[in-house]
């Protein structure tokens, strides 16, 4: 594994499990692997699960960190090739990318969708650049379009919790009062559809992700319908595809609840967080035995150690 930029770079799904599995009983068995080495840590947007997850599966590994704002510590990137920069960007990403790569032996980076430009968006401007132009492993802490280390303590998460070899798996749209991207939606589809599993997306009409991501995976406009016997449901914001970026509805006839839980097999409660109570979930949902929202965010550690990992032995 070079770069870790999108799902695809995990070739077996279940063999990676397992061996984060393995990570979470004894992380420190590889601490030397890192002795020595740098992760450079560039946030062009806000975190905190990714950041401190991301940050102690290196000091598992003995990796040093450095971590860098972009958003008001570092300068604008250029990112277009020929540009005249004559404007507010005063550092072009070759340069940029160049002189990481002399501090650092991995950079992990983090950089949102606009949510304006699908184009620009579904080019992964940030990531591919710095993959493009570095000379060290890229990892992404989610992009535009992605975010395979939430995707990868998910599949985890999951394999810990199932009680059926094949279990129902419901992604649910759920309502939001701002427009979010489809990075989570996105690479949770890309991860369950390389499961043993019954995978539903249940979603108002219009909320279509990308027809080239979901593909064969059945879409029902009916939440109640699609909650039915699942054993995890999954629940997730995301602004309109087709629309790009707008926002179709937001009343709450979407929101998770108790009572919606009870159609359910006694199914298990999933969220990437951070997450609106009583908006998008409602507290007893959230407060719930079955609710798994802490374990994910604990296996984030565990995951992005195992791509950290793999990076280092063979990037």
């Amino acid at each position: 594994m070079k770069h870790f930029i999108n799902f695809d770079a995990i070739s077996d799904l279940q063999n990676a499990v397992q061996e984060v599995r393995s990570l979470k009983k004894n992380p420190f068995a590889s601490e030397q692997l890192g002795k020595h080495k740098t992760l450079g840590m560039l946030f062009f947007n806000p975190s905190l699960r990714t950041r401190l997850s991301t940050q102690k599966a290196a000091q598992h590994l003995g990796l040093k960190t450095m971590v860098m704002n972009f958003s008001n510590e570092a300068w604008a990137l250029e990112f277009e090739d020929g540009t005249k920069m004559s404007g507010l960007r005063s550092e072009h990403i070759k340069e940029a990318a160049a002189v990481v790569s002399q501090y650092c032996d991995v950079v992990a980076i983090r950089a949102f969708a606009s949510l304006s430009d699908k184009q620009k968006d579904e080019e992964e401007q940030v990531l591919n650049n710095f993959a493009r132009y570095a000379s060290i492993p890229v990892i992404n802490m989610e992009s535009a379009t992605a975010h395979p280390l939430q995707a990868l303590a998910d599949a985890v998460t999951i394999d810990e919790h199932k009680l059926t070899k094949r279990p129902k798996i419901v992604l649910s749209w759920a309502p939001h009062p701002k427009a979010l991207p489809h990075a989570v939606g996105n690479s949770f589809t890309k991860m369950v559809q390389q499961m043993d599993a019954d995978f539903i997306i249940a979603q108002p009409e219009g909320y279509e992700l990308n027809p080239e991501i979901t593909k064969n995976t059945p879409v029902i406009y009916n939440q109640e319908e699609a909650l039915e016997e699942a054993d995890f449901v999954y629940a997730k914001n995301w602004c309109s595809y087709k629309e790009y970026g707008k926002i179709l509805r937001t009343d709450s006839s979407w929101m998770l609840t108790a009572e919606k839980m009870k159609l359910t097999n006694n199914a298990k409660f999933m969220h990437c967080l951070p997450v609106r109570r009583n908006v998008v979930v409602s507290d007893d949902v959230l407060d719930h035995p079955n609710s798994l929202v802490i374990e994910q965010a604990n296996n984030r550690t565990f995951a992005a150690q195992w791509v950290l990992k793999q990076v280092l032995q063979n990037g």
